[in-house]
């Protein structure tokens, strides 16, 4: 994607949530979301182009895009925001609320703030509106209550986006050469307590003041003449390490830290075997600081080959590299293909064609469109007939996109996320599920259910003839539900008796399986995949953070499904109990 045309995007978004929450039209409001998918999904930069010229966008949109491309501003949504109370925006970051709703509390209720909405929840007055209900606003209540938490650790779905977008800024400050995040997120954690930054600077002292410039910085916690340590203010405090460097001794700096700390601790103990010293800095000898190129060049001098951050955990990987084993880990341009993901026929944001144009752009030759069944009536579940209607035009999808593109060798896979439902009955019967061309089975409900009866129900999931994958096998969401109740080992040897492959939900907040788990599955041979679970197009992003949950569990590329080719991939699903 194109940082500015990203930008825009984001611009009409946020322009289109500011228009709802105001009871605009539902015309106006989809014709600017529409033109933010348009533009961040084109290929030519937005300055180069006469917005009036884009199909679908027409003058009023255009005019707002013509005032951004001279000015880097839009005057209609400064009057957006001029006129919608701040506090108001905070509740568009409650799960379950979207601009609609909150556009309703506002004018309904008068609720422009938090402690409004937690006021009126306690109240029971939120449950009189049409479409709200009791469980809606016990649902409220429990959101507020984990707002108003600062957790000790914080999820990686919170910290990734807030990381990419203090590098972005950094990048700009002057004297700055090179940005890499570092510390527990460049490790992959699925938590961490903060964002820690090795900056390259020419000058280090004189860029410590520029960075405390940032937007959102609120207090100022520890500075030096090398590096400053503050709190910028997002959903929670988040904190915000920043070491800087000359760039001779960027890639010593990077390597110490990353850590973990038991790693260092190990590194540095073969450093002093050798006459060494492991600093921040990276290696000294004779008081003198060595500098390297890259970090391999610094395993190298330790007499070890690279360690991908990963799994720099201080476990067996020094011991693996002095001997050459650390094995090739899975990487992202090994991924041919995303075998779920949720379109607009039920609680998916964008039509088929859009995802598979998305997916197609990013390098991938095959996708399988995955929609939820019948049960799921929250998120509009497919009958039997829209399953089989979906089914039908996935085709004509394809056919239509191999034709434009004079391509016939990507396909569109037509499968389901189908429920296992609490008795353990599937949602399909098997005359439906062998018509499909892709499979998976996942839990959506009961999730408080003992283990006997949880894994009687997986279990009778991974047994049936037509189940290709278990999705998000242990329902956790990070920092905010806790896995139900699965004996992950026996299902793991189950998988491996029955063929049934295990997935890792690259959804930041999921992340499941558990890089342990990937590990165990690694050792019984089990197959896995990585999927996004993908709703919007951006979403297909999350596939990075899926792959690096991957690394960290030491997964390599050949036993992930969707890093082979599309003959293998089709032989192997048609090959369990034909």
């Amino acid at each position: 994607m194109l940082p500015s045309n990203l930008k825009l995007a984001y611009m009409l978004y946020r322009i289109a949530d500011l228009l709802e929450i105001e009871g605009e039209s539902p015309f106006k409001i989809s014709a600017y979301r529409k033109a933010g998918q348009t533009i961040e999904r084109m290929e030519i930069p937005i300055e180069d182009v006469d917005p009036e010229t884009i199909p679908g966008i027409g003058k009023g949109i255009a005019a707002v895009i013509h005032q951004w491309v001279k000015t880097g501003k839009s005057e209609l949504l400064a009057e957006l925001e001029e006129r919608i109370p701040p506090d108001l925006l905070l509740l568009l970051r409650i799960p379950g609320l979207g601009p609609r709703s909150v556009g309703r509390l506002y004018r309904e209720l008068g609720i422009d703030s938090l402690a409004k909405l937690e006021e009126a929840a306690k109240a029971q007055k939120i449950r009189k509106l049409t479409g709200f209900g009791a469980k809606t606003e016990l649902n409220l209540l429990k959101s507020i209550k984990q707002m108003k938490e600062i957790p000790e650790e914080i999820p990686i779905a919170t910290l990734l986006p807030i990381a990419r977008e203090i590098r972005e800024w950094v990048m700009n400050v002057d004297g700055i050469e090179k940005a890499e995040v570092a510390g527990d997120l460049r490790r992959m954690k699925e938590t961490g307590k903060g964002i820690l930054f090795v900056l390259a600077a020419r000058s280090p002292h004189e860029a410590v003041p520029l960075l405390l410039q940032f937007p959102k910085v609120k207090k100022v916690l520890e500075k030096g003449k090398e590096g400053v340590t503050v709190e910028l203010e997002y959903l929670w405090p988040i904190r915000v390490d920043f070491r800087l460097v000359p760039p001779a001794f960027f890639s010593g700096a990077l390597l110490y830290h990353t850590g973990s700390e038991a790693h260092r601790e190990k590194l540095t103990e073969r450093a002093k075997e050798r006459g060494l010293i492991f600093t921040p800095y990276g290696l000294e000898e004779s008081r003198k600081r060595k500098t390297f190129v890259t970090e391999e060049d610094l395993y190298r001098r330790l007499g070890l080959s690279y360690i991908p951050p990963e799994i720099r955990e201080g476990r067996e990987e020094v011991e693996r590299a002095e001997k050459g084993e650390i094995p090739r880990l899975i990487r992202l341009e090994d991924i041919r293909g995303d075998l779920h993901m949720h379109t607009e026929w039920s609680d998916g944001g964008n039509s088929i064609e859009e995802m598979a144009r998305a997916a197609y752009k990013r390098g991938y030759r095959y996708i399988a469109i995955t929609d939820h069944s019948r049960s799921l009536k929250i998120a509009w579940g497919l009958s039997i007939e829209r399953l089989r209607e979906q089914r039908q035009k996935i085709r004509e999808v394809e056919k239509r996109l191999q034709e434009e593109w004079q391509d016939d060798s990507f396909r569109i896979l037509a499968g389901v996320e189908m429920d296992i439902l609490p008795d353990g009955r599937l949602d399909y019967p098997d005359e439906v599920l062998q018509e499909l061309d892709l499979v998976i089975a996942s839990v959506h409900t009961a999730f408080k259910q003992e283990e006997k009866v949880m894994m009687k129900r997986i279990l009778a999931a991974i047994e049936n003839n037509h189940v290709d994958i278990i999705a998000h096998p242990t329902g956790r969401l990070i920092g905010r539900r806790a896995p139900y109740a699965v004996n992950v080992e026996v299902l793991i040897k189950a998988a491996k008796e029955t063929g049934t492959v295990l997935e890792l939900n690259a959804n930041p907040n999921r992340l499941d399986l558990a890089p342990e788990y990937l590990e165990m599955a690694m050792k019984e041979g089990v197959h896995l995949v990585i999927n996004t679970d993908a709703h919007r197009i951006d979403e297909l992003e999350n596939m990075g953070v899926g792959v690096g949950t991957a690394r960290r569990g030491w997964v390599e590329p050949d036993r992930v499904i969707n890093t082979w080719p599309l003959d293998q991939l089709l032989s192997f699903l048609k090959r369990k109990w034909s």
